[in-house]
């Protein structure tokens, strides 16, 4: 099974290259800029005609969710244009395609976990530029899976762990945001589940019945404050510096782009079609502290 994944220095996409492939007859190859930009219709024709997957995960996004107010264009130019690039292409060469998508699709008013039938309404660019991506997805291609997720964070590039850690080596007080709810997504786990699905693509006559739309997230929930208290008991654990932290409302540290306040997502609906669920945020949370550790 050849398996290309898009979007190469991602979070998400160095997961997928880092994790145990399922058999031995499995390639996964990344992509992406300078030889892929999936903002280019002709480039991602010319590189997946070339390389002929049998399937495509897209991990490739434009994630700056505040500088996404200020450039919308370029968030659009990504999260839509070139999903529909990849959406034309993999319905061409009749390749299923599976994409990641944001919980940012919602506007957290909810106090339940989303269900992938509740309705969207994004709170900002970012968020509505994912969903438009999704939808264009869901009208060209039928053999599509859509997989939202939130607050992904791993050993690599740019997350909260790691901005954590930075500031607390760094600051003896640090404030954080207490009333915003979600559940951490460690990469490894996703990029993990990622390929359990695929291998069911690829081994079981799914029919229409399994394309869609799925949340997949790890378990639980949290506020950011209290993933940053995770974070840093990991760390002091492991003989690291540790701040005063202080828990802050919203109002208190205004950003660009609006968060939603309550975006969990429920993950049962994957977890009765591919039989996959994810474990607790806060275990996963403690093993990215632990490999950041390991590979100072």
């Amino acid at each position: 099974m050849r398996i290309a994944v898009i979007g190469r220095s991602g979070q998400l996409a160095r997961a997928l290259d880092a994790a145990p492939l399922p058999a031995s007859d499995w390639k996964l190859q990344n992509f992406g800029r300078p030889d892929l930009d999936i903002a280019d219709a002709d480039g991602v024709n010319t590189v997946l005609g070339a390389w002929q997957p049998d399937l495509v995960i897209n991990a490739a996004a434009y994630t700056a969710v505040d500088r996404a107010e200020s450039e919308p264009d370029a968030a659009y130019a990504i999260n839509l244009d070139g999903v529909q690039h990849l959406s034309d292409t993999a319905k061409r060469l009749d390749m299923p395609l599976i994409h990641v998508s944001t919980d940012y699709v919602f506007d957290g008013t909810g106090t339940q976990p989303y269900r992938e039938t509740d309705p969207v309404a994004p709170l900002g660019v970012y968020g509505q530029s994912k969903f438009a991506g999704e939808e264009a997805l869901r009208e060209t291609h039928a053999k599509h899976i859509i997989l939202r997720t939130a607050w992904v964070h791993s050993p690599w590039g740019a997350n909260f762990v790691k901005t954590m850690l930075r500031l607390g080596a760094e600051r003896t007080d640090l404030n954080v945001v207490g009333d915003q709810t979600g559940t951490p997504t460690y990469a490894p786990d996703l990029a993990d589940a990622i390929l359990k699905i695929a291998g069911r693509l690829r081994d079981v006559n799914t029919g229409d019945a399994r394309w869609g739309t799925y949340h997949l997230t790890n378990s639980g929930q949290t506020t950011w404050f209290d993933f940053a208290v995770e974070i840093f008991a990991a760390a002091s654990r492991a003989g690291h510096k540790t701040p005063n932290l202080t828990r802050i409302p919203t109002r208190d540290y205004p950003t660009p782009a609006k968060r939603p306040a309550y975006s969990v997502l429920d993950s049962s609906k994957l977890e009765s079609a591919f039989e996959i669920r994810l474990r607790d945020w806060d275990d996963a949370a403690r093993d990215c502290v632990e490999h950041l550790r390991a590979n100072q």
